[in-house]
């Protein structure tokens, strides 16, 4: 092997190639929602989009809601919208709830293209995998499954519509909603959301099962597919299924008692139209943000049961968001253990690491944290009362979309708050302290000490 020769001299070396910018998969992941709803406001901003002029504010809160699939609205998306800027909004729910890498990986696949070390990384982080090598199965399988979930809904709507709108704007609806439920969105045609159809099982079941698919995780329903079996589901997917179930169980039976006499809410209904609306409120709080109730009208008893189901939200690689189930169920058998003085946390045969337990409280508390600081932000910024402000920040934090009313009356502050809400809330709050934080390897260990706690 030849080092050197006397013809090579130091005046032939080739010029350096330009540095590539490579930076950390949380900044390249904020980067691409950014970019996105920049686009989707300049889209927005079109007077092919509105029917009557809207500000650059508007449009950028528009594009931010329907990016991080949240569905606040400053706006009547009915009414200020052409369909143009119905099937842009209805774009950016897509991309933003099946998410950007996912359509990145199955186009790059689709071109004959590989997927780099640095791309991989990006994706595992967008879809919180742990296995780089599944990635590409799993975004095929989200797409594939996805588009097949939302056709079935669009043609059950569509069809059931179609006598009350005629099959032109039935198509229309059924798209617009099947788009908006499945991505947990909460996205309406109609500035009362679904309270024309409280009591409408079709459109009840149909939308609740949309956004329940959606909100359960696509790891979950893969896994689903292919075991189709209790005994061989993966332990998050039993934690997740579990979960889901209880918590939705028990906020139907606390919705329904503590509303049943409210004349305002479930009193005028009849029976079957009270379970229903119990049921959907009960679900739609997982971050999907449709309600049949009027939610400014619901008991204080029931608004503090839906804020803690905001807060929760969703599952893992879902188009929902909040804090995650499985966070909130580690975090009680947690605390189970400590009160029972158990050697480890254990659910299913098997034992969960010390270091799961870390992120889910890392994850809780960088929550909690930031819905304080906006709190504390828009009692500054705003006159409401102290309730709906809680509301409206736990709501944008879990990208809910669910109001009492407080959205369309936000100060401009008020509105950048929010949106800040709802991008954090979309991104993740851990992979957001991920961005800020560079991680320290520390050789030098210190003598452990005992503090005294409560």
């Amino acid at each position: 092997m030849v080092l050197w020769h006397p013809s090579i001299t130091p005046v032939e070396r080739k010029p350096k190639a330009a540095k590539k910018i490579i930076g950390a998969p949380p900044f390249i992941l904020c980067g691409s929602f950014i970019l996105l709803v920049i686009i989707g406001a300049c889209l927005l901003k079109l007077p092919i989009a509105t029917e009557v002029p809207i500000s650059w504010l508007q449009s950028l809160f528009t594009a931010t809601s329907a990016v991080t699939v949240t569905g606040l609205v400053v706006v009547d998306t009915s009414t200020t919208f052409t369909p143009f800027g119905q099937v842009i909004i209805n774009v950016l729910i897509q991309f933003g709830g099946l998410g950007l890498m996912t359509f990145a990986i199955v186009t790059l696949i689709a071109l004959g293209g590989k997927i780099s070390f640095l791309q991989q990384t990006v994706a595992r982080e967008a879809f919180n995998q742990t296995d780089t090598s599944t990635l590409v199965s799993t975004a095929k399988s989200v797409l594939v499954f996805s588009l097949a979930i939302e056709l079935i809904g669009i043609l059950i709507l569509s069809v059931y519509w179609s006598g009350e709108l005629g099959w032109k704007a039935s198509l229309f609806h059924g798209f617009f909603y099947t788009i908006s439920a499945f991505n947990n969105a909460g996205f309406a045609l109609s500035a009362d959301s679904l309270m024309p159809y409280v009591e409408d099982p079709v459109v009840n079941f149909t939308i609740t099962g949309l956004f329940i698919i959606g909100g359960l995780g696509f790891s979950v329903l893969i896994d689903l597919l292919r075991n189709k079996c209790w005994s061989k589901l993966t332990p998050y997917s039993k934690m997740m299924i579990t979960g889901t179930v209880l918590i939705n169980a028990v906020a139907l039976i606390a919705i329904y008692c503590i509303e049943y006499n409210n004349p305002n809410t479930l009193a005028p209904l009849s029976n079957m139209g009270k379970w229903l609306a119990s049921w959907f409120q009960a679900v739609t709080t997982r971050t999907a943000g449709f309600n049949t109730l009027a939610i400014d009208q619901l008991e204080d008893a029931t608004t503090m049961v839906i804020l803690m189901l905001m807060f929760i939200g969703g599952g893992s690689l879902s188009t929902a968001s909040g804090i995650k189930v499985v966070t909130f169920m580690v975090l009680i058998l947690a605390t189970y253990r400590y009160l029972r003085r158990d050697e480890g946390i254990h659910i299913f045969q098997r034992e969960i690491t010390k270091e799961t337990v870390s992120k889910a409280l890392a994850l809780t508390m960088i929550s909690i944290g930031i819905t304080w600081i906006a709190i504390f932000a828009l009692l500054l910024s705003e006159d409401a009362p102290i309730l709906d402000i809680i509301f409206e920040a736990v709501s944008a934090l879990g990208t809910v979309g669910l109001s009492r009313g407080l959205t369309t009356s936000l100060s401009e502050t008020g509105e950048f708050i929010i949106i800040f809400m709802m991008f954090i809330g979309r991104l993740g709050p851990l992979t957001l302290a991920y961005f800020l934080a560079s991680p320290r390897t520390k050789r030098l260990r210190y003598p452990e000490t005992k503090v005294t706690i409560g």
